[in-house]
């Protein structure tokens, strides 16, 4: 079944709409390019002059065209040596924004009842930031490995594992909806890259925000002009 345009700029297939958003019981976003305007990585790479050679490995890995996320990550983070966390806190106050429609759609997600959840190949410097802003319930990210205040290009290892990848993030969706006693069905899977494709499978409802290709042929719902927000046109 072909996708159907919704609205102008917001496309819908394989399912019918409006829905309730009363009827899912959790949200779970992606952070860089989804929740935020920023591949965060990107930004902390250009501290070291390293953004373009970095940048083009996170697009080539968003889009696809590098498959193993975790080599992938690796190999961005090893350019990172050296990056302060004085580095790091500028990116954050000087370019980490919301995306438009977030704290919109975050707020709507909550006073319906859902529980959110934040999980992000990028790192929780960043996200535990974003969980304050948003007033997230559920983070899961990676840890940046730093001495003596700058980063060692190394990622410390965490009781479910080092580098949260796509099949981390299905897990970690499938987990948080297992401990609320709720269905995979019931939940909400919003992404932009290819490592956001397998907890968007699983979920009830996927959402493209601003997509990659490979994304957009997956989601139910694709948001390809606008906001977060533009969410509450399909779940009302």
């Amino acid at each position: 079944m072909p996708a159907t345009e919704f609205a102008p700029g917001l496309t819908i297939q394989n399912i019918t709409a409006p829905q309730k958003l009363s009827d899912y019981k959790l949200i779970a976003f992606d952070m860089d390019s989804t929740l935020i305007t920023i591949e965060c990585i990107d930004e902390i790479a250009d501290a070291t002059g390293k953004k373009a050679e970095v940048a083009a490995i996170t697009e080539a890995t968003m889009r696809g065209e590098i498959t193993d996320f975790k080599d992938s990550l690796r190999q961005r983070v090893g350019k990172l040596v050296g990056v302060t966390e004085a580095d790091m806190q500028r990116v954050l106050q000087e370019r980490l924004q919301l995306s438009p429609g977030a704290a919109t759609l975050v707020k709507a997600a909550k006073a319906a009842g859902l529980k959110v959840l934040l999980v992000s190949g990028g790192f929780t410097f960043f996200a535990e930031h974003v969980r304050k802003l948003l007033d997230i319930d559920f983070v899961r990210a990676n840890v940046l490995e730093v001495q003596n205040g700058a980063l060692t290009g190394g990622l410390i290892e965490q009781s479910w594992g080092v580098i949260c990848d796509g099949a981390e993030k299905r897990r970690t969706l499938l987990e948080v909806a297992s401990l609320l006693g709720i269905e995979p069905a019931q939940c909400i899977a919003v992404g932009d890259g290819s490592n956001d494709i397998p907890m968007m499978q699983a979920a009830g409802l996927s959402v493209a925000y601003h997509a990659k290709p490979r994304v957009r042929a997956e989601a139910k719902v694709c948001i390809n002009e606008g906001g977060l927000d533009r969410l509450l046109e399909v779940l009302q």
